[in-house]
């Protein structure tokens, strides 16, 4: 496993909170690799909305996101019964991309439990190809990453991605 230096977390907003169930388990007792992608997943959504980048848009514009890239380190075991917290980073971006990262850290210890890097891309919908943003969203993100880029630390990324 990766080694990464403290990050202090506090700054970025809290995008994903879940209690780890059971059904989460696999073979070797702890939280099995497919519910990281989900429980990312599913703080993309409360991530997106900072920017506007969410299910009313889509719809108004038929518009979507498509999941080019993601880059995960597994950095400490989540067991069965804990809980979890998400906060997500806005990094850059281009006419068309997306470049952001979300931290999954353990309530009970506060231990940094895993990252996920993604590139995504903004779709039209109606041919299924990407699309440039709008500059409504493009602008929100852009400030996002600006707001972002104050708290001190840089973004522990892998370096083979870029938007």
């Amino acid at each position: 496993m990766p080694k990464l230096p403290p990050l202090d977390l506090s700054a970025l907003p809290i995008t994903y909170r879940s209690y780890i169930p059971d059904s989460y388990r696999d073979e070797m007792g702890h939280m099995n690799v497919m519910w990281y992608t989900h429980l990312f997943s599913c703080a993309f959504e409360k991530f997106a909305e900072q920017f506007g980048f969410n299910e009313a848009y889509f719809r108004a514009n038929y518009a979507g996101s498509f999941a080019l890239e993601t880059h995960v380190c597994y950095l400490s075991e989540v067991r069965i019964g804990q809980n979890v917290t998400v906060r997500s980073r806005a990094l850059g971006r281009s006419a068309k991309r997306l470049h952001f990262m979300h931290f999954m850290t353990i309530d009970s210890s506060g231990a940094l439990a895993a990252t996920q890097e993604h590139v995504g891309a903004h779709i039209d919908m109606k041919i299924r190809r990407m699309a440039p943003f709008p500059e409504n969203i493009a602008s929100r993100f852009d400030k996002l990453v600006e707001e972002q880029n104050k708290i001190g630390w840089k973004a522990p990324v892998c370096g083979a991605m870029n938007p």
